[in-house]
């Protein structure tokens, strides 16, 4: 049989073209052969068998890590029944059909740009629904092609010492060519219409009887659906038997991609309707879809998340609880008030102010990183440790002084202000915010910071600068250090005390270290 070629005769996909009782993919494999659309196929019938010939070793190999992966996938969705809508909208178990490859670019054409009356045209009654279609994906790999022989290293390995294997080894990897490439994505006809918000073409492909948690690529129709948002095929392939708990290759699930988008409220509303867990966890992560919705800052899902009874204190491999999560994530100026509004919803809803990942980061720590006061104002008004250290022996005084000069846009003095009133240990900064000068009744200022500041800044801020360095030859005023001393004796009580005095406005602002642009 060996370079000579085989024409495959059956009518039948699912008949094996040899003597063994092999499947038509298992039979691929080992004659290198596969369905592709020919010049003389009608346009109802783009999908034919193709003349069987011995392939290349490289070729085998990728025919066999397509028969894996379908294998795996088909085996993991066999445990729910595959059913699809009748024309009166019911389910209904269709047929079994083996997949069959498309790689007609017209076929794919049709699918991708969602023209019904192509995708009518090619997807007639009857004809193979569950295609499988080999697409570019969007993620660039490192890939090699060997360059030269591989000789030795496979021959003899079993007669040489650990070392010298090694070394051989190590040398027939540096004779291998690598490049960026995008890696190669196998997927149906179902998903790509699913992942586009083709409502139209999902629905025919459906009621074809395509099976809807078919998923040769790692990742069902419903994953897509909900990925790209789509309420519509979201509802369609739920109502078609899609199930609602379908993990994927990389370990996610239809609800953790759900929560990545403020646009997928509803596709997370269909989900829950129809049993979709609410405290399942990524493989790899350990995410729960609240750990998701709040590291995205979306309040809606958190908020009805929430309702449907999702877990608060859940910890991911990072030890992060959901509170954690949206603490920790990296806050925008214009995402601050969002991000707010999800910490306020968790902690309202019972969640631990003071819970500590791996890390011992709580979520004051987290807040202050990132510089966003409303969070920190919430956190130290509902009892959080304001002084406690994490694993590297930072509070979240150092936290915020570490990023204040690079996060000047979110007013990290408003945090710095926070924290000092609520009995935060001071330590001296790398930068001299105006709030932390204040705190201190003395300040040994030398003749060094003076040269040490820029011209352009101290013109920038004549009266605070002026101010500072007159520090080095007289002492502080008294109102100042009256202020240090009544801070000092109502240390962990200051606000408390301050709300029940009813002082003057401008005097209450002085003793909370209210910003002025000279020093006292």
């Amino acid at each position: 049989m060996l370079g000579t070629q085989t024409s495959c005769t059956q009518s039948s996909p699912s008949q094996a073209c040899c003597s063994e009782p092999l499947t038509w993919l298992e039979e691929t494999v080992k004659l290198g052969c596969g369905f592709h659309s020919g010049a003389g196929d009608s346009a109802t019938a783009p999908f034919r068998r193709a003349t069987c010939s011995q392939s290349n070793t490289s070729g085998m190999l990728q025919c066999s890590l397509q028969l894996a992966r379908w294998k795996n996938s088909h085996s993991v969705r066999s445990h729910h029944s595959e059913h699809s809508l009748s024309p009166d909208g019911s389910g209904h178990q269709h047929r079994h059909l083996e997949p069959l490859e498309c790689r007609d670019l017209l076929v794919q054409n049709a699918l991708f740009t969602g023209d019904l009356d192509m995708v009518q045209k090619y997807f007639t009654k009857g004809a193979a629904v569950d295609l499988i279609i080999e697409t570019r994906g969007d993620v660039l790999r490192w890939t090699s092609t060997k360059r030269g022989t591989s000789w030795g290293y496979h021959t003899c390995s079993h007669t040489l010492v650990p070392f010298t294997h090694l070394l051989i080894n190590s040398i027939y990897e540096l004779l291998r060519l690598w490049s960026l490439s995008y890696e190669q994505e196998l997927t149906t006809p179902l998903l790509i219409t699913a992942s586009r918000g083709h409502t139209a073409c999902l629905r025919l492909l459906l009621l074809r009887g395509a099976a809807a948690d078919f998923a040769p690529g790692g990742r069902t129709a419903l994953h897509a659906a909900c990925a790209a948002s789509s309420a519509a095929c979201a509802r369609l392939l739920l109502r078609a038997g899609a199930h609602p708990e379908a993990l994927s290759e990389d370990g996610y699930r239809p609800l953790h991609l759900c929560c990545k988008s403020s646009d997928s409220i509803e596709c997370v509303r269909l989900l829950l309707q129809h049993g979709a867990s609410v405290n399942s966890q990524t493989e790899e992560e350990n995410d729960t879809a609240l750990h998701v919705a709040s590291r995205h800052g979306l309040a809606q899902h958190v908020q009805l998340l929430l309702h449907h009874g999702a877990e608060l204190e859940v910890k991911n491999k990072e030890g992060q609880t959901p509170l954690n999560a949206a603490c920790a994530q990296h806050h925008q100026p214009q995402d601050m008030d969002r991000y707010y509004r999800v910490c306020q919803l968790l902690v309202d809803g019972g969640a631990s102010i003071n819970a500590a990942d791996r890390d011992r980061q709580h979520p004051l720590h987290l807040a202050c990183k990132n510089a966003n006061a409303q969070i920190v104002e919430l956190l130290l008004a509902r009892g959080a440790n304001v002084n406690v250290m994490n694993y590297g022996g930072n509070t979240a005084l150092h936290n915020i002084l570490q990023v204040a000069a690079y996060k000047l846009e979110h007013r990290p003095e408003l945090v710095v202000q926070a924290l000092l009133n609520h009995g935060a240990v001071r330590v001296w900064p790398g930068s001299l915010l105006k709030a932390l000068v204040n705190s201190y009744s003395h300040v040994r200022v030398s003749e060094d910071w003076e040269a040490a500041v820029p011209a352009e800044v101290v013109q920038k801020y004549p009266c605070f600068y002026q101010s500072l360095f007159s520090l080095g030859h007289r002492p502080r005023s008294l109102q100042h250090l009256a202020r240090c001393c009544l801070r000092t004796l109502l240390e962990g009580r200051l606000l408390l005390v301050l709300s029940q005095l009813h002082l003057p406005s401008a005097l209450h602002q002085f003793l909370l270290l209210g910003f002025e642009d000279v020093l006292y």
